[in-house]
């Protein structure tokens, strides 16, 4: 089984059919392996670069800086290495941390922002390095407004593959609830049933990886056998997550994949995972159910998800006695 490569390029150019073009390749892939990889994506080289850049730079700080940034209660912030994993996973029976250390960004919101105002949780403060490292926010937010866009251009390609109109996740995306990562995973040996990251479903709508030449991510096959994502220079690798498979009644997989520790050179990933606004309700839709297929998850708002999934995996508790 191969991933499949769909050329966005003239669908968001406006080419006739290539929207419906892109939409059956995209239908093909989720229904089929899950993962993706988009080229011509229009998201600019040097900002990727750049990015990266930042996830180095923002690693090499000693201990001290990057803890003196700590996860806070929204999930925002640093969460120091072997301090978690997925362990809600139902891929397989994690108990052990991953080895990854990782900084947390979401949308960037004012004090007069009116989920801020409101005291919602996943709206609160980013944790930004101050004077330490002079430009750090400013490539980091023009990073993730550069792939929200593009998520949102790819949400109108996910409707039209479902068989809705293009514009009908418009409003649930138009303040998308992301999560941006910028993580770290060091050459170090690893345990018996321990990884870079463990193998778990994700539990957004869409996760867009922008690629690099290290290997590490795997997706498993059907078979139970797992696959190497391979290296498309210039591509980002993209696969469902838990609330794009439960919103389309599970036609479209939210596939289980894993991180292997690198060899012999660190490798940074920044995932960038995209959500609906908070208060999007999930509940099944209307081209995924019939008399043969009915609803299979009870409706939730994103927001209720996010509160069990974060606190269940990702505790910022965990994070407080790190040294």
């Amino acid at each position: 089984m191969k991933i499949p490569v769909i050329d966005v390029g003239p669908c968001f150019a406006g080419a006739p059919g290539a929207l419906e073009a892109a939409a059956t390749e995209l239908r093909a892939a989720l229904e089929g392996v899950g993962f993706f990889i988009i080229v011509n994506h229009g998201v600019e080289r040097d900002l990727i670069a750049r990015t990266f850049a930042e996830a180095r730079r923002f690693h090499a700080q000693p201990a001290d800086a990057k803890l003196a940034l700590r996860m806070n209660e929204h999930n925002n912030g640093y969460m120091a290495l072997g301090r978690y994993a997925v362990w809600t996973s139902d891929v397989n029976a994690n108990d052990k941390p991953d080895l990854n250390e990782a900084f947390f960004v979401k949308r960037e919101r004012g004090p007069d922002d009116p989920l801020v105002r409101a005291g919602r949780r996943f709206a609160g403060p980013n944790r930004w390095p101050a004077a330490a490292l002079p430009g750090f926010r400013e490539a980091v937010l023009a990073y993730t407004d550069a792939v929200d866009a593009l998520g949102r251009r790819m949400v109108r390609v996910c409707a039209v593959a479902l068989g809705l109109p293009p514009d009908h996740f418009d409003a649930a995306f138009a303040e998308s609830q992301f999560s941006f990562r910028l993580t770290h995973y060091p050459p170090v040996a690893a345990e018996q049933n321990q990884f870079g990251i463990a193998p778990h479903t994700d539990a957004n709508f869409l996760t867009f990886l922008a690629q690099t030449d290290v290997p590490g991510l795997q997706l498993r096959l059907p078979s139970g056998a797992w696959l190497d994502v391979p290296y498309v220079p210039e591509s980002f690798a993209v696969n469902a997550g838990d609330m794009l498979h439960r919103w389309t009644n599970g036609r479209f997989k939210s596939t289980p994949h894993r991180a292997v520790p690198p060899v012999g050179r660190p490798r940074y990933a920044i995932p960038f995972f995209l959500g609906p606004h908070i208060d999007t309700v999930i509940a099944c839709l209307p081209t995924c159910e019939g008399p043969g297929a009915p609803p299979a998850f009870p409706p939730i708002t994103y927001g209720d998800y996010l509160h069990w999934w974060y606190d269940a995996n990702y505790n910022a508790a965990v994070q407080n006695d790190a040294r």
